[in-house]
């Protein structure tokens, strides 16, 4: 039998450069699911994505899936790209064990905790308070220097990686502190400023954007403290849940978000092509 992909629609062109096709998984011409390919520039310039896969309930456990996806893999080096992409729910099972057995590596994981029960405590001699407006220069230039090596880290040359930090923070804070449903906490430590959180507000909720310990108060729980803190704030707000991402090779952040309760709701894979 051979399994194949069959497109559905034209492919679709974006002003950023970005392709999408949604296709049919066929066997011997025959539909039996359904698959999703796209270029991600929010992943990088070269990256691919596969959106969605599905397979008809008849025609699983039969391999289908999985030469459905080797067969997207060849489709997105007709594109160009040299790595493709997938999100996973968490309780994806099968579709994760899927991906790890055709060689895909988790980078990061979205990770979520509902906010129960008694607002926790901070730690003796630390509080916590607002960013002021003599402290975010520094701040935003520091977080701004950070987010370029992330982004050269995936793949973008130092200039694109400039000019994203530049647009994402000028979209994201515009009106720096005073952008609504965004708040900047800073954790004192014996009245020093020890880190600080950057969390922004949604509708279900509440999302972690950027955690950071000055690096002479590291190794003594700010981390945590950092996250008690946006989570008190959020819980006196009437907030029931809050959300983060975290980057799977930070095992330090990682077993933190664990610890306190918080759990996956999607894992990021990657693979070179």
């Amino acid at each position: 039998m051979t399994t194949t992909l069959r497109p559905t629609a034209p492919l679709q062109r974006n002003s950023d450069g970005a392709r999408s096709r949604p296709y049919q998984v066929c066997v011997n011409s025959r539909p039996v699911g359904a698959i999703e390919l796209a270029t991600d520039p929010d992943a990088g310039p070269d990256a691919g994505r596969i959106r969605s896969l599905h397979i008809e309930e008849p025609d699983r456990r039969r391999g289908r899936g999985t030469v459905a996806a080797l067969a997207a893999e060849e489709v997105l080096r007709s594109w160009r790209c040299s790595r493709v992409e997938a999100r996973i729910p968490a309780d994806a099972e099968a579709a994760l064990r899927l991906a790890t057995t055709l060689g895909y590596v988790e980078r990061n994981r979205a990770m979520a905790k509902d906010l129960t029960g008694p607002a926790p405590e901070l730690p003796g001699g630390c509080s916590a308070r607002a960013m002021t407006e003599d402290e975010y220069p520094a701040w935003l230039a520091d977080t701004k220097a950070k987010y370029v090596r992330m982004w050269t880290e995936r793949g973008l040359t130092e200039d694109q990686a400039h000019a994203r930090s530049e647009s994402d923070h000028a979209r994201m804070l515009p009106d720096g502190l005073a952008t609504p449903d965004m708040w900047i906490t800073c954790l004192l430590d014996a009245g020093e400023v020890a880190g600080t959180i950057w969390v922004a507000g949604e509708e279900t909720g509440r999302y972690v954007y950027w955690v950071q310990v000055d690096e002479s108060f590291r190794g003594r729980g700010h981390g945590r403290s950092l996250m008690l803190a946006a989570e008190r704030e959020a819980r006196a707000a009437g907030v029931r849940r809050m959300a983060l991402n975290v980057y799977t090779h930070n095992t330090p952040a990682l077993r933190l978000y664990e610890s306190l309760g918080y759990r996956p709701t999607s894992y990021s894979l990657h693979k070179p092509l």
